[in-house]
């Protein structure tokens, strides 16, 4: 295949996130965004090293798994994958392509391991608790859009009125507020020129408590009264209900949602989600898994691989939870160790784990904010059980290295991106560790996110 060469293929596979395996009478092409068992049509764009990596330009037939999709922005929102197929599909798709990936490194330890397939979200649309909505517009100097970046480009939004990843509660907020100040003539920031006032809509949801926080994310190139918009979101009529409104001031040129000020416009800047039991107080900016209810399967599932950790009844072992986040998995261990030690990053994530355990009456979690690789350092009790749940580039090899000369029996890694997993794994297979069973949990059904649990234990 050569540069420029257009190529009419089937999809045979997709490997993670979204790569297409198209095969065609001169081999085969990696084009992204299609579905197994499609017929594309691609422009090669790079071909190196005899692989060659296409653009899609036309799909010429579907799949014959393929079934109309629930949502209307479906293709020209960037947010869903596989949406137009039947969720076992997806389910499997997913399972593949984990298996695979842990294959490709597994297949070389001595020991057999098991692969528990893929866990089900256990609902499969509106599972959203958090959304960062963009405004812009859909065409150059068109109306007023807000919602996600249409695939592929980093300008042009698409108003995503009807998304199904979200409730209706999400839509009405949405919609309303697209329209209020579309009839305001207010302007949206423009990436390149720096010059405008709206730039995000913030939407948190708890799926439990049904309490919802919102900001407006601006700069602070305009000042306008926004009472009436306040006003006009406490006359929406909602399944839930509002525990604060804000608007964030973001005078940053990247475009990522952060504050230089928040004002509460109404109620106040965090609300409560309840997860297996636990209340979580969560703020704007707090770490919190988006799919609450998949989160109880997913951490379900970790403390299961985590075992008993007592051979008595007594609570004697100390537990390592690195790359905390807010302290879920440390709380979810504190009632069967001796201690949790939580260690995290984001200073604001560590402040919010030591409050949710106070609220949750649990003294025995101690969480410390800082770089794994340095605090680890620090820490003058040595652990029993080890709990990996880093981002989603994996473990530094150094903390990596850290953590393997604890020397202890047993490991659990979370992983919310495979082909980090694997690499971290070859590290551990390396150092004596082997694999002793892993799963997938969907935690993002119709995107090409999941998440991984896999136990390791040391060889004897």
């Amino acid at each position: 295949m050569k540069k420029g060469q257009i190529i009419t293929g089937v999809v045979e596979r997709i490997d993670f996130p979204n790569k297409g395996i198209v095969r065609t009478e001169e081999g085969t092409c990696v084009v992204k965004n299609a579905l197994p068992g499609q017929t594309v049509r691609a422009g090669i764009n790079k071909v190196r090293k005899g692989k060659a990596e296409g653009r899609l330009l036309e799909v010429e037939e579907k799949s014959p798994m393929e079934i109309e999709s629930p949502c209307p922005h479906f293709g020209l929102c960037g947010g869903c994958t596989y949406i137009s197929l039947p969720y076992k599909e997806q389910l499997a798709i997913k399972e593949g392509q984990v298996k695979r990936l842990l294959d490709s490194v597994l297949c070389r330890q001595e020991k057999p391991w098991t692969f528990e397939g893929i866990k089900a979200s256990p609902v499969q649309f509106g599972y959203r608790n958090k959304m960062e909505f963009s405004f812009g517009d859909e065409v150059k100097d068109g109306p007023l859009a807000l919602g996600m970046h249409k695939r592929g480009s980093f300008y042009d939004i698409v108003t995503v009125k009807e998304c199904q990843i979200v409730d209706e509660d999400y839509r009405e907020i949405l919609n309303f507020t697209r329209d209020y100040f579309e009839k305001e003539g207010a302007s949206f920031y423009h990436r390149l020129r720096h010059e405008g006032f709206l730039r995000h809509l913030l939407v948190r949801k708890a799926a439990r408590t049904g309490e919802i926080l919102v900001a407006l994310v601006t700069t602070s190139q305009a000042s306008p009264d926004l009472q009436p918009w306040v006003d006009g979101l406490m006359a929406l009529r909602l399944k839930g209900k509002f525990a604060g409104i804000l608007h964030i001031i973001n005078d940053s040129v990247a475009d990522v949602v952060k504050s230089d000020e928040t004002k509460v416009l109404y109620g106040q800047d965090y609300f409560y989600e309840e997860l297996l039991g636990l209340k979580f107080k969560i703020s704007t900016f707090s770490f919190f898994q988006t799919n609450s209810l998949s989160a109880e399967v997913l951490y379900e599932t970790a403390r299961e691989y985590v075992g008993d950790l007592n051979e008595n009844s007594k609570p004697d072992k100390v537990v390592y939870d690195l790359y905390s986040g807010t302290g879920t998995i440390a709380q979810l261990m504190a009632p069967v160790a001796k201690k949790v030690i939580g260690v995290e990053i984001v200073e604001e994530a560590v402040e919010a784990a030591k409050k949710n355990a106070e609220l949750n009456g649990l003294h025995n979690c101690e969480f410390i904010a800082g770089d794994v690789l340095k605090v680890l350092d620090t820490i003058e009790e040595k652990p029993d059980m080890i709990i990996l749940d880093p981002p989603r580039d994996g473990i530094h090899p150094k903390a990596l290295t850290k953590i393997i000369s604890y020397g202890i029996e047993r490991m659990v890694y979370i992983s919310c991106k495979p082909t980090s997993l694997v690499r971290d794994l070859e590290t551990f297979l390396e150092s004596g560790y082997v694999v002793e069973k892993a799963v997938a949990v969907d935690q993002f059904p119709w995107t090409t996110g999941i998440e991984t649990v896999a136990l390791l234990s040391k060889k004897k």
